[in-house]
């Protein structure tokens, strides 16, 4: 295996990992549990991989920006801007194909930034200013978090989890 080539390209080898992952543990619930929603305020499977595509649009649209800005305006006003158009109801295989290439979308916008774009600083949600390359950790990071959620619920469904299912095929 060779070792990417530079920070930003380990950055992205990392959020591909993680999407990657993340798609697996979506594939891994049948359609017909998209639904599924552990407490009434829970997200359902299918408003949890919107929300991974939405988050992840923003992420890279905002950190590719050369005036970018997490505080310019509110986290509800930058979920309309970059995703406004995805359709709330879609269909698990269209959601998977969604989550698949906007990732690699989302990753190729941020490569053409660049890397020294992406050492540059940029202001966070909370006011403060961080590197954009954090911050590009930061949504590799909520996808993770993302991606439990799913194993989660596949478990409360009565379901093996992806990862489970892989680590036990060997």
């Amino acid at each position: 295996m060779t070792k990417p080539a530079t920070l930003l390209a380990e950055a992205l080898e990392a959020w591909e990992h993680t999407r990657q992952g993340l798609v697996a543990e979506a594939e891994s619930i049948p359609a017909e549990s998209y639904g599924f929603r552990p407490t009434p305020e829970s997200r359902t499977v299918a408003e949890l991989a919107t929300h991974v595509v939405a988050v992840g649009l923003m992420a890279a649209g905002e950190l590719s920006r050369p005036d970018g800005d997490f505080a310019r305006q509110s986290y509800e006003e930058h979920l309309r801007e970059y995703a406004s158009h995805l359709a709330a109801d879609l269909p698990k295989e269209e959601l998977l194909e969604l989550l698949r290439r906007s990732g690699k979308d989302c990753r190729d916008r941020i490569a053409e930034a660049g890397e020294l774009a992406m050492l540059q600083l940029i202001m966070r949600f909370d006011g403060k200013r961080g590197s954009r390359l954090a911050w590009l950790y930061h949504a590799v990071d909520h996808e993770s978090y993302h991606r439990g959620q799913l194993a989660l619920y596949a478990r409360l469904m009565g379901q093996e989890p992806a990862l489970t299912s892989l680590i036990r095929s060997g």
